[in-house]
């Protein structure tokens, strides 16, 4: 959810803002009720967190061993 702010605001309160940013949220600042900016995480900070996902696939994937499936008897069941 974006959050409007006001720009004296987000000067006050850039660091924690850019705190919450890193953080995933994302703000739309306004000066004098008029849009001005939109402050939202870097796309290599999303990136990251992909990239993080895929590695722990990646892991789980190598660590499990593979399970013997009989599948003619999977689809027999699923006709019953």
């Amino acid at each position: 959810m974006v959050r409007v702010i006001g720009a004296y605001e987000a000067k006050t309160r850039l660091s924690e803002l850019l705190r919450e940013v890193k953080a995933g949220r994302s703000f739309t600042i306004t000066n004098k009720g008029e849009v001005i900016a939109d402050l939202v995480p870097s796309l290599s900070i999303k990136a990251q967190g992909k990239l993080e996902a895929v590695e722990k696939m990646k892991r789980f994937v190598a660590t499990s061993k593979p399970v013997a499936v009989d599948i003619k008897a999977l689809v027999e069941e699923g006709r019953s």
